[in-house]
């Protein structure tokens, strides 16, 4: 059963949302926060996917976007919403990508097996319409190849700097560079890695201060913290 909730119906704390009886899918996020809800495929049936897709693609007016989606889910709910596109690598289905914004940022990734959080995070930030730049590969192992590209990278505005081991790429882009740098742990590495959470805690524990760090492996997370970032700067250009 369906039951749309936009009036609040007497609750203003239950406004805002379509009650799909699997899902409460917010539909006024993109009000809200300037991107509709996303939809975090692992765990949902192809056919709940669908449906929420179909309700934001209903309710919103830019982009709708499914996160980790393998490619059976992706041909499965793009065959039921035609119109959208598959990033494979980015494990990204898109529909409805924003119009370019005058905001960009430069996604960093220290290593090659870091890339498919690092092309999670350009997919979003690109859906959102920030422009992006995508630096592989300038781990601080050989520090030449950073040094060759962050000059660069500080036309963008902001950094998304993906790394994993011991995560130490996000503190020295963070002592480079004024701008806002959103630093994004990778599971990659051996095991005193553990899993990310050894970046993730050099990256809190940085000395390069005001970094945000995000969740392990969390491309999505970062170009989110982006997009909140590039709409704080155009509410200031208002």
């Amino acid at each position: 059963m369906t039951s749309v909730n936009g009036d609040g119906g007497g609750h203003a704390e239950r406004a805002g949302f379509t009650d799909l009886g699997f899902a409460r899918v917010d539909t006024g996020r993109e009000a809200r926060q300037g991107v509709a809800e996303c939809v975090y495929a692992p765990g949902k049936r192809p056919a709940e996917i669908t449906a929420i897709v179909g309700e934001l693609l209903s309710a919103a007016t830019g982009p709708v976007l499914v996160t980790r989606a393998d490619p059976e889910t992706a041909d499965e709910v793009l065959a039921a919403h035609p119109g959208g596109s598959y990033d494979a690598r980015a494990r990204l289905v898109t529909w409805r990508p924003a119009r370019p914004r005058a905001f960009s940022v430069a996604v960093l990734s220290a290593g090659t097996a870091d890339g498919p959080v690092a092309a999670e995070a350009a997919a979003v930030a690109r859906a959102v319409g920030l422009g992006v730049g995508v630096y592989r590969d300038v781990g601080v192992a050989g520090l030449h190849r950073l040094l060759d590209s962050v000059g660069e990278a500080q036309a963008h505005q902001a950094f998304i700097v993906v790394a994993g081991m011991e995560g130490a790429l996000a503190s020295v882009v963070g002592g480079l560079v004024a701008h806002p740098v959103v630093a994004v742990p990778t599971s990659t590495g051996y095991g005193a890695g553990l899993e990310g959470v050894t970046a993730l805690l050099a990256m809190l524990s940085s000395c390069a201060a005001g970094l945000t760090v995000v969740n392990i492996d969390s491309g999505f997370g970062a170009a989110m913290a982006a997009h909140r970032i590039a709409a704080a700067v155009e509410r200031g250009r208002e």
